[in-house]
């Protein structure tokens, strides 16, 4: 399946979801106007709670990845439009700021980011088996 949930993670299973279905678009495995399950379906596929699920579509339709369509279904959105480059910089520096943060209370060096930042970088870039053709 194109979701993987961890519920032994510190981070919130509804996260989880939302993160998992941006992954899946970033990496082509979902494109705009494929069809998502519906909460329900979802939740019984992964064993979660349908609320959880329904919180995580939530927090994608605010975000604008997904589009609901009563009666209709879930859909991936069709890209919104492309911030300015400064609030581009500006979220991303946010993020960023984040990761080092978390990278100081798991004591890794300078030199720890930078080496894991390239082998992510190259993991992602690495075309998986679990993309559409």
């Amino acid at each position: 399946m194109w979701l993987r949930i961890e519920p032994r993670l510190p981070k919130p299973v509804y996260q989880q979801v939302v993160d998992g279905i941006k992954e899946s678009i970033a990496k082509g495995v979902l494109d705009q106007g494929d069809k998502l399950p519906s909460v329900r379906d979802l939740a019984a596929m992964m064993t979660l709670n349908p609320n959880t699920v329904a919180k995580a579509y939530r927090e994608l339709e605010h975000e604008r990845v997904i589009e609901v369509f009563r009666g209709r279904g879930t859909f991936v959105a069709s890209p919104a439009e492309v911030p300015d480059r400064n609030e581009r910089i500006e979220k991303m520096s946010d993020t960023m700021k984040q990761l080092l943060i978390e990278a100081h209370h798991l004591q890794m060096t300078e030199d720890d980011v930078w080496q894991l930042m390239q082998q992510v970088m190259n993991e992602w870039n690495t075309p998986s088996g679990g993309a559409k053709a």
